[in-house]
């Protein structure tokens, strides 16, 4: 399916461009960070523009995808990437901490419109296969994740000053993504709703939107909350840094090697059916990490935590476009984001305090209560759906 579609090869292969972009964010900006910050405190800074340009950004976004098309959005958020990446390198060049934020905020607004890649997938095909374009684009994050650790390391020291090429390789890997974007075929514009207040309110009144939403965003939110606290975890446990890194790695992994069959999954048992599968396997990781802090409790938990992460994502997506008209696209789809990344950015401010303040197992308890709001928000959508 991916060979045979153009559309969905071309957002495979620009989704792998930015989440190796984003691996090598993740990896290096606060180490960044803490060598240009006057204080150690704002080391994290960038970090946080990041995630304030992604919130600013998605709602525009998907409204200027919803006047100007999918094309012209998603070749503006690569813009930004490339843009964005060289600032990021000017700033580690000069030593300037002001100009390293002004290059994050702005790479939060391509990580905005990447966002839409998986929603630009629905529509290029057929009802029966969305399950599985949307899958397929997702896993393009697995060739970043085999990938973007040794680029990482090589550009790291590629330049004179350390850290400079990393960003110069941002830039670069956004830029690969203009000309695949700019082959994307340009469909019919669907006809446009008033927006506004209004229009987000008759959405989140709809059930089949709001379990679409509380799946992914409390996977999503979830997902982040933990993966951050994994590090620290590992490192107040006395394991060392190098097995820190291998098990982020196989988290990695299991975001999205379960992407090449929960596609398929989704399109046979339905989207509800495999949101409830993800429930589950994070479920599983917490009991996992419940049991114990040795390396094997900490690896296989972060697998399960990629792999429920994935399964929510997709399932998710796919049941937002089974609640609302074509006219309302642009809406429900930046709510459905702008949920994402608002869950998303308190788990990351969160989960510095919550590892320190409480410790491990609290954490992952934290999780239950959380997954038992997805199981009402999908039953409540259910007995909806059974007189239809």
């Amino acid at each position: 399916m991916l060979l045979r579609n153009p559309t969905l090869l071309r957002l495979f292969l620009a989704q792998a461009l930015f989440w190796s972009c984003t691996l090598i964010g993740v990896t290096l900006t606060s180490l960044v960070g803490l060598q240009l910050a006057p204080l150690n405190i704002l080391a994290t800074l960038p970090l946080a523009l990041l995630v304030l340009g992604y919130l600013l950004t998605t709602q525009p976004l998907s409204n200027f995808m919803q006047r100007r098309g999918r094309r012209a959005g998603l070749l503006l958020g690569a813009g930004a990437g490339v843009l964005g990446g060289l600032i990021s390198a000017a700033g580690v060049w000069l030593a300037d901490f002001g100009l390293f934020c002004l290059g994050s905020l702005i790479l939060g607004m391509y990580q905005a419109s990447a966002m839409y890649y998986r929603f630009a997938a629905l529509e290029a095909v057929d009802t029966a296969h969305q399950g599985r374009a949307t899958a397929w684009v997702v896993g393009g994050g697995l060739c970043a994740a085999l990938l973007a650790p040794e680029l990482t390391l090589w550009a790291r020291d590629a330049l004179a000053t350390p850290f400079t090429g990393a960003y110069l390789a941002v830039a670069a890997l956004a830029a690969l993504a203009l000309p695949l974007l700019a082959g994307l075929r340009q469909g019919a514009l669907p006809p446009r709703n008033a927006g506004g207040l209004q229009a987000m309110r008759s959405l989140l009144a709809r059930p089949t939107v709001r379990a679409a939403m509380a799946t992914t965003a409390i996977g999503h939110g979830l997902m982040i909350l933990v993966m951050n606290a994994t590090p620290l975890a590992m490192s107040f446990c006395g394991l060392p840094l190098a097995t820190g890194a291998e098990v982020i790695r196989w988290h990695m992994v299991g975001m999205f090697l379960p992407a090449f069959v929960a596609g398929p999954l989704v399109d046979r048992l339905g989207a509800r059916h495999v949101a409830l599968l993800g429930v589950a396997l994070l479920a599983a990781s917490s009991a996992v990490a419940l049991t114990g802090q040795q390396q094997a409790h900490f690896l296989i938990s972060s697998v399960l935590l990629g792999m429920g992460w994935n399964l929510m994502l997709v399932a998710g997506t796919t049941l937002l476009g089974q609640g609302h008209a074509p006219e309302e696209r642009g809406q429900a789809q930046a709510l459905m984001e702008l949920g994402n990344g608002a869950v998303a950015a308190c788990a990351s401010f969160a989960s510095g305090a919550l590892i320190s303040g409480l410790g491990w197992n609290p954490v992952n308890l934290a999780m239950l209560p959380l997954l038992a709001l997805v199981l009402l928000a999908l039953a409540g959508d259910r007995r909806q759906a059974q007189p239809a």
